[in-house]
């Protein structure tokens, strides 16, 4: 297996990530997945793909991840490490899409609108 590169988006959030054969060693920015990640639950989100298909162990995956908080980062290497084994093994589609981890969340925050407080708040209203 060569080296599979691909891209995922979360929120504002942009993973890129190189994943290749190896010993299950995954690198985010330079620093190891518990260093990047001390949640647990973001470290399930990570591994989430390679659980369901019991690959765990099996890929090395260097990553790049940049924008948005912990949580849209994690997704957002959840769907391109779930898209590099569908490149790898299109066998494996269903199964994932099966638990929707081939669906880009297409949700972004609002813009500010002009004469509001934020998206949708208005600024406080006095009767006198």
């Amino acid at each position: 297996m060569t080296r599979t590169n691909t891209i995922g988006r979360r929120k504002t959030s942009v993973a890129r990530i190189y994943m290749q054969a190896g010993k299950g060693e995954i690198t985010i920015n330079k620093k190891a997945l518990n260093d990047y990640f001390p949640s647990e639950l973001s470290r399930i989100i990570v591994n989430q793909p390679l659980t369901i298909l019991g690959e765990v162990g099996k890929y090395d995956i260097n990553i790049n991840v940049k924008g948005g908080g912990t949580t849209g980062q994690a997704e957002a290497i959840r769907l391109a490490i779930s898209r590099a084994l569908v490149q790898n093994a299109p066998e494996v589609k269903p199964e994932l899409k099966k638990d929707g981890l081939l669906t880009r969340d297409p949700r972004m925050v609002e813009r500010k609108k002009p004469g509001r407080k934020k998206a949708r708040r208005r600024f406080q209203f006095s009767k006198r």
